[in-house]
Protein backbone atom coordinates (compact mmCIF):
# COMPACT_ATOMS: atom_id res chain seq x y z
CA UNK A 1 0.00 0.00 0.00
CA UNK A 2 1.49 3.23 -1.01
CA UNK A 3 2.14 5.62 2.25
CA UNK A 4 1.48 9.71 2.37
CA UNK A 5 3.04 12.33 4.55
CA UNK A 6 2.12 11.75 7.83
CA UNK A 7 -1.39 13.67 9.35
CA UNK A 8 -0.55 17.01 10.98
CA UNK A 9 0.33 16.42 14.30
CA UNK A 10 -2.45 18.84 16.34
CA UNK A 11 -4.09 17.42 19.42
CA UNK A 12 -6.90 17.91 17.79
CA UNK A 13 -6.67 15.38 15.36
CA UNK A 14 -4.88 13.24 17.69
CA UNK A 15 -7.93 13.48 19.97
CA UNK A 16 -10.17 12.57 17.13
CA UNK A 17 -8.41 9.35 16.08
CA UNK A 18 -8.37 7.90 19.55
CA UNK A 19 -11.99 9.08 20.05
CA UNK A 20 -12.95 7.18 17.03
CA UNK A 21 -11.39 4.24 17.77
CA UNK A 22 -12.80 4.08 21.30
CA UNK A 23 -15.93 4.45 19.46
CA UNK A 24 -14.97 1.69 16.95
CA UNK A 25 -13.40 -0.67 19.52
CA UNK A 26 -16.13 -2.61 21.38
CA UNK A 27 -16.31 -6.10 19.81
CA UNK A 28 -19.15 -6.43 16.94
CA UNK A 29 -19.88 -2.85 16.54
CA UNK A 30 -18.07 -2.86 13.08
CA UNK A 31 -19.93 -5.82 12.26
CA UNK A 32 -23.40 -3.73 13.31
CA UNK A 33 -22.34 -0.61 11.12
CA UNK A 34 -21.65 -2.77 8.13
CA UNK A 35 -24.53 -5.03 8.34
CA UNK A 36 -26.65 -1.93 8.07
CA UNK A 37 -24.95 0.04 5.30
CA UNK A 38 -27.04 -0.61 2.78
CA UNK A 39 -30.75 -0.34 4.38
CA UNK A 40 -32.24 -0.01 7.80
CA UNK A 41 -32.90 -2.86 9.63
CA UNK A 42 -35.15 -3.72 12.19
CA UNK A 43 -34.01 -5.18 15.61
CA UNK A 44 -35.07 -9.26 15.01
CA UNK A 45 -33.55 -8.86 11.44
CA UNK A 46 -29.43 -8.77 13.09
CA UNK A 47 -29.68 -11.78 14.12
CA UNK A 48 -29.47 -13.73 10.76
CA UNK A 49 -27.29 -11.75 9.48
CA UNK A 50 -25.03 -11.64 12.77
CA UNK A 51 -25.45 -15.30 13.82
CA UNK A 52 -22.36 -14.97 15.89
CA UNK A 53 -23.44 -11.94 18.25
CA UNK A 54 -24.18 -13.29 21.64
CA UNK A 55 -27.74 -13.14 22.59
CA UNK A 56 -27.78 -9.61 24.68
CA UNK A 57 -24.69 -8.15 22.95
CA UNK A 58 -26.75 -6.30 20.06
CA UNK A 59 -28.93 -4.41 22.04
CA UNK A 60 -25.36 -2.34 23.89
CA UNK A 61 -24.13 -2.07 20.43
CA UNK A 62 -26.74 -0.09 19.15
CA UNK A 63 -27.12 2.04 22.14
CA UNK A 64 -23.65 2.41 22.19
CA UNK A 65 -23.69 3.96 18.10
CA UNK A 66 -26.99 5.69 18.28
CA UNK A 67 -25.77 8.04 21.34
CA UNK A 68 -22.53 8.43 19.40
CA UNK A 69 -24.72 9.67 16.32
CA UNK A 70 -23.71 6.94 13.58
CA UNK A 71 -26.76 5.11 14.40
CA UNK A 72 -30.18 6.47 14.25
CA UNK A 73 -33.29 4.71 15.67
CA UNK A 74 -36.78 5.18 14.36
CA UNK A 75 -39.46 4.00 15.59
CA UNK A 76 -42.98 4.19 13.62
CA UNK A 77 -44.87 2.00 16.03
CA UNK A 78 -44.20 0.67 19.52
CA UNK A 79 -43.02 -2.88 17.59
CA UNK A 80 -41.52 -1.03 14.49
CA UNK A 81 -38.55 0.33 14.85
CA UNK A 82 -35.76 0.22 12.18
CA UNK A 83 -31.99 1.01 13.02
CA UNK A 84 -30.34 2.88 10.15
CA UNK A 85 -26.76 4.71 9.83
CA UNK A 86 -27.11 8.47 10.36
CA UNK A 87 -24.67 11.05 7.24
CA UNK A 88 -21.76 10.39 9.89
CA UNK A 89 -22.35 6.71 10.14
CA UNK A 90 -22.57 6.67 6.06
CA UNK A 91 -19.17 8.89 5.93
CA UNK A 92 -17.55 6.14 8.29
CA UNK A 93 -17.77 3.75 5.43
CA UNK A 94 -15.27 4.73 3.16
CA UNK A 95 -13.02 5.00 6.38
CA UNK A 96 -13.58 0.75 6.94
CA UNK A 97 -12.14 0.56 3.07
CA UNK A 98 -8.80 2.03 4.22
CA UNK A 99 -8.88 0.37 7.99
CA UNK A 100 -9.77 -3.18 5.85
CA UNK A 101 -7.02 -2.70 3.15
CA UNK A 102 -4.45 -1.86 5.58
CA UNK A 103 -5.24 -5.07 7.73
CA UNK A 104 -5.33 -7.63 4.25
CA UNK A 105 -1.63 -5.89 3.74
CA UNK A 106 0.08 -6.05 7.23
CA UNK A 107 -1.89 -8.36 9.31
CA UNK A 108 -0.51 -11.71 9.72
CA UNK A 109 -2.77 -14.22 8.14
CA UNK A 110 -2.30 -18.39 8.35
CA UNK A 111 -1.85 -20.47 5.15
CA UNK A 112 -4.34 -22.08 4.23
CA UNK A 113 -4.51 -25.08 1.22
CA UNK A 114 -6.39 -23.70 -1.90
CA UNK A 115 -9.58 -25.87 -2.47
CA UNK A 116 -8.75 -26.53 -6.39
CA UNK A 117 -4.62 -25.99 -6.67
CA UNK A 118 -3.97 -28.03 -2.95
CA UNK A 119 -1.34 -24.98 -2.76
CA UNK A 120 -0.82 -23.19 0.47
CA UNK A 121 -1.76 -19.72 0.26
CA UNK A 122 -2.60 -17.07 2.82
CA UNK A 123 -6.41 -17.42 4.86
CA UNK A 124 -8.64 -14.90 3.49
CA UNK A 125 -10.18 -12.47 6.00
CA UNK A 126 -13.32 -11.06 5.80
CA UNK A 127 -12.66 -7.29 5.52
CA UNK A 128 -15.12 -6.61 8.87
CA UNK A 129 -11.99 -8.70 10.81
CA UNK A 130 -9.66 -6.79 9.51
CA UNK A 131 -11.07 -3.83 10.42
CA UNK A 132 -11.68 -4.75 13.90
CA UNK A 133 -8.34 -6.54 14.21
CA UNK A 134 -6.42 -3.57 13.21
CA UNK A 135 -8.69 -1.48 15.59
CA UNK A 136 -7.59 -4.18 18.26
CA UNK A 137 -3.99 -3.01 17.88
CA UNK A 138 -4.59 0.97 17.81
CA UNK A 139 -7.33 1.02 20.44
CA UNK A 140 -5.32 0.38 23.50
CA UNK A 141 -4.34 3.79 25.62
CA UNK A 142 -1.34 5.44 24.51
CA UNK A 143 -0.83 3.43 21.46
CA UNK A 144 -2.55 5.94 18.91
CA UNK A 145 -0.17 8.61 20.39
CA UNK A 146 2.93 6.38 20.38
CA UNK A 147 2.66 5.59 16.74
CA UNK A 148 1.72 9.52 16.08
CA UNK A 149 4.83 10.68 17.84
CA UNK A 150 6.42 8.05 15.37
CA UNK A 151 5.34 8.92 12.22
CA UNK A 152 6.22 12.84 13.02
CA UNK A 153 9.54 12.10 14.26
CA UNK A 154 10.94 8.99 12.26
CA UNK A 155 13.13 7.80 15.02
CA UNK A 156 12.80 8.54 18.80
CA UNK A 157 13.50 7.89 22.15
CA UNK A 158 11.59 6.05 24.97
CA UNK A 159 12.05 9.40 27.03
CA UNK A 160 10.80 11.61 23.99
CA UNK A 161 7.79 9.02 23.40
CA UNK A 162 6.86 9.56 27.00
CA UNK A 163 6.67 13.40 26.97
CA UNK A 164 4.86 13.68 23.73
CA UNK A 165 2.71 10.56 23.91
CA UNK A 166 2.31 10.12 27.69
CA UNK A 167 2.62 13.60 29.33
CA UNK A 168 2.08 13.28 33.41
CA UNK A 169 3.33 9.67 33.20
CA UNK A 170 6.93 8.70 34.13
CA UNK A 171 9.64 7.14 32.03
CA UNK A 172 8.86 3.92 32.75
CA UNK A 173 5.41 3.91 32.33
CA UNK A 174 6.21 3.93 28.14
CA UNK A 175 7.70 1.23 28.15
CA UNK A 176 4.69 -1.34 28.41
CA UNK A 177 2.93 0.20 25.39
CA UNK A 178 6.08 0.26 24.02
CA UNK A 179 6.15 -3.40 24.01
CA UNK A 180 3.14 -4.10 23.12
CA UNK A 181 3.68 -1.90 20.02
CA UNK A 182 6.79 -3.95 19.12
CA UNK A 183 5.32 -7.33 19.89
CA UNK A 184 2.06 -6.36 17.33
CA UNK A 185 5.22 -5.38 14.40
CA UNK A 186 4.06 -2.19 14.57
CA UNK A 187 7.42 -0.67 16.11
CA UNK A 188 10.63 -1.72 16.24
CA UNK A 189 14.10 -1.08 18.05
CA UNK A 190 16.14 1.69 15.78
CA UNK A 191 19.49 -0.37 17.92
CA UNK A 192 20.69 2.92 18.99
CA UNK A 193 18.66 3.14 22.26
CA UNK A 194 15.56 4.52 20.07
CA UNK A 195 12.51 3.20 18.23
CA UNK A 196 10.87 3.69 15.13
CA UNK A 197 7.91 1.98 13.21
CA UNK A 198 7.90 -0.90 10.84
CA UNK A 199 6.53 -0.65 7.43
CA UNK A 200 3.31 -1.64 8.54
CA UNK A 201 3.45 0.95 11.30
CA UNK A 202 4.64 3.59 8.52
CA UNK A 203 1.40 2.47 6.17
CA UNK A 204 -0.71 3.75 8.78
CA UNK A 205 -0.21 7.13 7.81
CA UNK A 206 -3.53 7.11 5.48
CA UNK A 207 -5.13 4.92 8.07
CA UNK A 208 -5.06 8.07 10.28
CA UNK A 209 -5.57 10.13 7.73
CA UNK A 210 -8.89 8.85 7.29
CA UNK A 211 -10.00 8.79 10.67
CA UNK A 212 -8.82 11.83 11.15
CA UNK A 213 -10.94 13.00 8.51
CA UNK A 214 -13.98 11.85 9.61
CA UNK A 215 -13.84 12.96 13.26
CA UNK A 216 -13.51 16.39 12.03
CA UNK A 217 -15.24 16.96 9.37
CA UNK A 218 -18.36 19.20 10.52
CA UNK A 219 -21.43 17.23 11.47
CA UNK A 220 -24.32 17.93 8.94
CA UNK A 221 -26.81 20.53 10.31
CA UNK A 222 -29.95 18.12 10.37
CA UNK A 223 -28.10 15.20 12.45
CA UNK A 224 -26.95 18.42 14.49
CA UNK A 225 -30.33 18.54 15.57
CA UNK A 226 -31.10 15.72 16.08
CA UNK A 227 -31.06 14.28 19.34
CA UNK A 228 -28.53 11.76 20.11
CA UNK A 229 -29.25 8.41 21.87
CA UNK A 230 -33.49 6.84 21.32
CA UNK A 231 -34.83 9.24 18.99
CA UNK A 232 -38.86 10.46 18.98
CA UNK A 233 -41.28 9.05 16.62
CA UNK A 234 -40.52 10.69 13.30
CA UNK A 235 -42.88 12.43 11.13
CA UNK A 236 -45.15 10.29 9.18
CA UNK A 237 -45.17 12.88 6.06
CA UNK A 238 -41.36 12.10 5.11
CA UNK A 239 -41.38 10.01 2.14
CA UNK A 240 -38.71 7.27 1.47
CA UNK A 241 -37.44 4.06 2.40
CA UNK A 242 -36.30 6.24 5.62
CA UNK A 243 -38.58 8.58 7.66
CA UNK A 244 -35.88 10.64 8.70
CA UNK A 245 -33.52 10.61 5.79
CA UNK A 246 -29.91 11.15 6.45
CA UNK A 247 -28.04 13.35 4.11
CA UNK A 248 -24.80 11.11 2.68
CA UNK A 249 -22.04 13.19 2.94
CA UNK A 250 -19.38 13.02 0.45
CA UNK A 251 -16.20 10.24 1.41
CA UNK A 252 -13.00 11.15 1.70
CA UNK A 253 -10.41 9.54 -0.88
CA UNK A 254 -9.62 6.00 -0.57
CA UNK A 255 -5.32 5.47 -1.05
CA UNK A 256 -5.12 2.42 -3.63
CA UNK A 257 -6.10 -1.48 -2.24
CA UNK A 258 -3.22 -3.38 -2.70
CA UNK A 259 -2.52 -5.48 -5.68
CA UNK A 260 -2.79 -9.04 -4.36
CA UNK A 261 -6.56 -8.86 -3.83
CA UNK A 262 -9.09 -6.70 -5.56
CA UNK A 263 -10.13 -3.68 -4.28
CA UNK A 264 -12.93 -2.96 -2.35
CA UNK A 265 -15.84 -1.24 -3.27
CA UNK A 266 -16.00 2.35 -2.54
CA UNK A 267 -19.40 4.18 -0.90
CA UNK A 268 -21.08 5.65 -4.08
CA UNK A 269 -23.65 8.63 -3.12
CA UNK A 270 -26.55 6.62 -3.47
CA UNK A 271 -25.56 3.98 -1.00
CA UNK A 272 -22.66 1.84 0.26
CA UNK A 273 -21.46 -1.35 -1.63
CA UNK A 274 -20.55 -3.81 1.19
CA UNK A 275 -21.14 -7.19 0.65
CA UNK A 276 -22.19 -10.43 2.94
CA UNK A 277 -18.85 -12.31 2.21
CA UNK A 278 -17.55 -8.85 3.92
CA UNK A 279 -18.39 -9.30 7.15
CA UNK A 280 -17.11 -13.17 7.69
CA UNK A 281 -14.59 -15.00 5.65
CA UNK A 282 -16.56 -18.46 5.95
CA UNK A 283 -20.21 -19.38 6.03
CA UNK A 284 -22.49 -18.49 8.39
CA UNK A 285 -23.72 -21.14 10.71
CA UNK A 286 -27.63 -22.51 10.53
CA UNK A 287 -28.10 -21.47 14.08
CA UNK A 288 -26.01 -18.73 16.46
CA UNK A 289 -22.95 -20.32 18.48
CA UNK A 290 -20.28 -18.99 20.29
CA UNK A 291 -17.39 -17.43 19.03
CA UNK A 292 -13.92 -19.67 18.70
CA UNK A 293 -11.26 -19.02 21.56
CA UNK A 294 -7.94 -17.54 20.59
CA UNK A 295 -5.61 -14.87 20.62
CA UNK A 296 -6.41 -12.18 17.78
CA UNK A 297 -4.35 -11.74 15.13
Amino acid sequence: MATTAPPPSTPNDLLGVTKTLDLLAPRWSVWVLMTISSQPLRYAEFKPRLPWLADGQLHPRLRHLTNAGVIERTEYAPRHVTYGLTSRGVALLPVFTVIAAWGDTYLEKDLVANESTGEMEPERIAPAQNIDDAVALLAPRHATPILWSLQARGTATAKTLATEAMPGYGLTAVYKPLERLVADGLVTSSGTGGYQLTAGGRALAPVFQAISAWATAPTVEADARRPRGWGAAPSQNRSGPWATTPTRLPAPAVPAAPTSRPALATTPPDGPAWQPGDLFSHQMPARPISPAGGPRR
